[in-house]
């Protein structure tokens, strides 16, 4: 990685939008959070639910005014999201500043791109691709190994997600777990794609497999059906 050696306040990043809702997924699902949704992606997901992201027109902010925006919600954590936040340089920057402010900083990344440079304070969420998402081939080679070292050094610092469509996914995710055996490591969520799986045949594959995983629905998709974004 290439340091960026400019003023911070001359520090910029392509943002598709800022908002304060209810954190919808991971472990910390239900609290009061401030997003930074970053623009741009290098992958094209089927069932992609924030395709505006790479598709439509994005603001380009100085990362000191991207602070001030999350500076007004002293309260409440943090999410760097997207498209796919490590897809652009600056993302490190505005993290480090965020954790020496003392804020709870989670990355929700896709795992194409290394995770080992992330600062050791920040939660990652690393979404693992399956194969009816279309970007199965995407995951970085040392991902699985660096969210493993991460959960070893600090519990919980890396939580592994899979959105799942349908019974091949949930099957492939299964295995994938059970091989790396991913859930003794960290946290590890399924959730199914909404529309495309259902919650109760998901929760039955669980439960059959005995498989230690938590089942995970959008909250904010619940809280919010009539939205599609700022939540």
């Amino acid at each position: 990685m290439i340091k960026n050696t400019q003023p911070f306040s001359q520090q910029l990043l392509n943002i598709a939008e800022l908002f304060y809702s209810i954190q919808g997924e991971s472990t910390y699902a239900g609290l009061p959070c401030v997003f930074i949704r970053l623009a741009g992606c290098n992958l094209r997901c089927h069932y992609c639910d924030a395709r505006y992201t790479y598709e439509e027109a994005h603001a380009t902010m100085a990362l000191d005014v991207i602070l001030s925006f999350v500076d007004g919600y002293p309260g409440a954590i943090v999410e760097i999201t997207g498209g796919e936040p490590l897809f652009q340089e600056n993302v490190f920057p505005l993290m480090a500043e965020l954790v020496a402010r003392k804020r709870t900083v989670l990355l929700e990344t896709n795992g194409s791109l290394p995770i080992d440079a992330v600062a050791p304070e920040v939660i990652v969420v690393m979404d693992i691709k399956t194969p009816d998402s279309g970007s199965a081939d995407s995951l970085a080679n040392g991902n699985i190994a660096a969210a493993r070292a991460r959960n070893k050094n600090i519990p919980g610092s890396c939580e592994i997600k899979f959105v799942l469509t349908g019974r091949d996914d949930y099957t492939w995710a299964r295995d994938l777990v059970n091989q790396h055996a991913l859930n003794a490591s960290g946290p590890t969520l399924f959730s199914p794609v909404k529309g495309q799986l259902s919650p109760a045949d998901l929760a039955a594959w669980i439960l059959q497999d005995q498989l230690a995983v938590r089942l995970q629905l959008q909250l904010h998709t619940l809280i919010w059906p009539h939205l599609s974004r700022g939540i």
